[in-house]
């Protein structure tokens, strides 16, 4: 029974209880001078009848028409009642008789008012009239009616205080507080915000404790404030709340909050950590909050959350990549590892291991294969992959797995720890997917799996998936199950060699072939974009680029900032690429800017884009891109990586992307062929343009063409939309 029927049916029963025990009071003559407030009464009865139908002579407060009318019968023998009191008094004169017949009507134009603009629910309705029949009873015999307040709903409190009849209450500032207590139980993430409003509340200390234990961040916002609410927090007297405020009213305050949950138990001092936040930029700083978060791990993964954890994740995540990753990557023309890496000379493992996995959407290819990940094993006494993993308490590991599988070192990593402890990693790599919040650990499996080439492996997580997959089904976890079937159909597609078509076994878009008509605009145009940067490797791809165009199926025309290169024969196609112009100068971003605004002024939506350069500028292309693109050519290294951001922005797009090292003779041979099938008004088949690739690809460009990815084997692609399909169909 789900609590508001609960509450129905108590609520309910008590009213019918009470207005049953008692017979209808008999009305003594009404003097002429207050007949039109009784009239005024049943009128207001009458409109909340009508409330919801104008048809209606009964508010329907059930479903139930026959529990209606006993309601209503109930509701109207406790109005009549309070008009009996009224009229019967003794102790009333005159003017006071005249006021609480006013209080009586509005209570009903209260509740009248309130279901109009949504601020009180029909089953509230009975509950109002027995508090507010409560309420009468104790104003009159001069108590308070805060117990009243205090056994009822927040809305039901709401209208009750602003009875005229009930303002000057003995209990009325206290039953006022007792609202603003409601309130914020009601909406704890605002706690602090209603406080600003009430800062003398005398529930304030309390509140202002429950919020510092729900969001430290906010909590030393409004401490540093200099208002009511600000000096309030100041003075609260709780361990916690006091260590925030003093914070609050320090200018490198923030700077402590990733240590605060180790400050809060007194397992570090403020005083300990001001040396080392003389300098955030040092090695010291960095390796404190290391320290820091691998003492938090293992209390997450036994689901303790310590106080500002993403503040520190966060914190850690900035001082990687920017003290360390843009550093090695900045060197990747530099061919002598002692010079490109020695930034992270001074660094140990769990450090190393730190900047893998919150770098990874910055770290370069080479950064991470010839840099992090060799050194990471190097500097470790022992050099076993299960060690370092358990000194972490596992923190990001299936972040770690993903990301040694893209780069090829995953057997690698496995060889580096006994075969038991191997086989059991990657079956919790698997495992308890639908209970994070989020679907990236879902993604990474899905992500992983393709990458992974050891038949014994890709063995143990498929069988590991079916296993999840009966355990959600059996115990009817939905979530679980849809996540597990996905990965399990996924998976098997991608081990039997394209006999499973995917699209149709998972009720998506096909992944298979981009139908031409998809691709063209209303004129029946398609327009393609291409990113390129100016570096020193522009001129040359770039070069190569207008070659392929120079002949009699296209016509370029050059344009001060961009070329534009039309099909002569063939459907129509338009491609337009920016100048790859001087980087030093921002002249590139300039030409891109100007592409953009004259795409977008002339109604141009493009529906394939191709970024061309290096991977430090993908993500330049990325913030974009257009959701109209259909086929995205991520032409870069490790592009693999940045699928999810592709498809947060193009929710169903195919996109093409390497797993490693790019190279711009592969890149231009994907365009050549995808253009070419195009212009000649076929669909883009991807099995058959990989084949014909394959077969034409010799030499090194081989094998680096094997870790380019075409979108029927993106599987952490096909996992979102499927995912995100199935939950629609939900």
């Amino acid at each position: 029974m789900s609590m508001k029927k609960f509450y129905l049916i108590i609520l309910i029963s008590s009213l019918m209880n009470t207005a049953f025990a008692q017979e209808q009071m008999p009305i003594p003559p009404v003097p002429a001078m207050r007949e039109l407030h009784h009239e005024y009464i049943q009128t207001s009865l009458r409109n909340i009848a009508r409330l919801s139908s104008a048809a209606d002579a009964v508010f329907p407060v059930t479903n139930d028409p026959k529990l209606n009318q006993s309601i209503d019968k109930t509701i109207r023998i406790y109005v009549n009642n309070m008009r009996a009191i009224v009229e019967s008094s003794t102790q009333l004169n005159d003017n006071q008789k005249y006021l609480w017949l006013r209080g009586i009507n509005d209570i009903l134009t209260g509740f009248q008012s309130a279901w109009q603009a949504k601020l009180i629910k029909n089953v509230m309705y009975p509950g109002l009239i027995k508090a507010f029949y409560q309420a009468m009873q104790l104003e009159m015999q001069g108590e308070s009616i805060l117990p009243v307040v205090k056994n009822n709903e927040l809305e039901i409190g709401n209208i009750l205080i602003q009875n005229f009849c009930l303002k000057n209450n003995i209990g009325i500032e206290a039953a006022k507080d007792v609202l603003v207590l409601k309130t914020c139980q009601r909406e704890p993430a605002s706690i602090l915000k209603i406080l600003t409003r009430f800062p003398e509340n005398s529930y304030a200390d309390s509140l202002i404790t429950v919020a510092a234990f729900r969001d430290q961040e906010e909590l030393y916002n409004y401490a540093a404030a200099p208002n009511a609410l600000g000096k309030r927090i100041q003075t609260v007297d709780h361990p916690l709340v006091k260590l925030i405020a003093r914070l609050s009213q320090s200018k490198t305050g923030r700077m402590y909050f990733p240590f605060l949950d180790d400050l809060y138990q007194g397992k570090i001092t403020i005083e300990k950590i001001a040396p080392v936040l003389a300098d955030e930029n040092s090695d010291a700083y960095y390796k404190l909050l290391v320290k820091t978060r691998v003492g938090y791990a293992e209390r997450m993964r036994r689901g303790d959350t310590p106080m500002a954890a993403k503040t520190l994740a966060a914190k850690l995540k900035s001082k990687a990549i920017e003290m360390y990753i843009n550093e090695i990557n900045a060197l990747h023309d530099e061919n002598n590892p002692a010079i490109r890496f020695k930034k992270i000379d001074s660094l140990n493992p769990q450090e190393l291991y730190y900047l893998a996995v919150l770098g990874e959407e910055e770290i370069y290819t080479s950064s991470f294969v010839s840099g992090v990940y060799p050194r990471i094993f190097l500097r470790s006494k022992q050099a076993d992959a299960d060690s370092l993993l358990q000194s972490l308490g596992y923190d990001f590991y299936r972040k770690f797995i993903k990301m040694s599988a893209a780069y090829n070192t995953l057997d690698d990593f496995l060889k580096r720890m006994s075969k038991p402890a191997a086989e059991k990693l990657m079956r919790n790599f698997v495992n308890g997917l639908e209970k994070t919040g989020s679907l990236e650990d879902a993604v990474d499996v899905a992500d992983s799996y393709a990458s992974i080439y050891n038949k014994g492996i890709r063995h143990l997580i498929l069988t590991q998936v079916q296993q999840n997959l009966k355990n959600s089904q059996s115990q009817k976890d939905k979530r679980a199950s849809v996540i597990y079937n996905l990965l399990h159909t996924i998976f098997v597609s991608a081990d039997s060699a394209g006999k499973t078509n995917l699209s149709a076994t998972l009720g998506i878009n096909t992944v298979y072939n981009m139908p031409l008509k998809e691709l063209q605009n209303e004129s029946g145009r398609i327009i393609i974009q291409q990113y390129a940067y100016g570096d020193k490797d522009a001129e040359s791809y770039f070069g190569a680029f207008l070659a392929r165009f120079s002949n009699s199926n296209w016509r370029i025309v050059k344009k001060p900032y961009w070329v534009e290169i039309n099909s002569v024969r063939g459907t129509p196609v338009t491609i337009y690429a920016n100048l790859p112009l001087d980087e030093t100068k921002d002249l590139d971003a300039l030409a891109q800017d100007s592409l953009n605004y004259y795409l977008k002024t002339q109604g141009l939506a493009p529906t394939m884009v191709i970024h061309r350069g290096h991977s430090y500028y993908l993500q330049q292309t990325i913030d974009q891109l257009v959701p109209s693109a259909k086929v995205v050519l991520l032409g870069s290294c490790g592009g693999y990586q940045k699928l999810n951001l592709v498809l947060d922005i193009c929710p169903t797009a195919h996109i093409i992307s390497s797993k490693q090292v790019a190279a711009g003779v592969l890149n231009q041979a994907l365009i050549d062929a995808i253009t070419e099938q195009i212009r000649m008004n076929k669909d883009l088949v991807w099995e058959e343009i990989w084949q014909k690739l394959q077969s034409r690809v010799t030499g090194g460009y081989k094998e680096k063409f094997e870790d380019y990815i075409p979108p029927h084997k993106n599987l952490g692609a096909i996992f979102i939309m499927a995912y995100n399909k199935a939950m629609e169909m939900e």
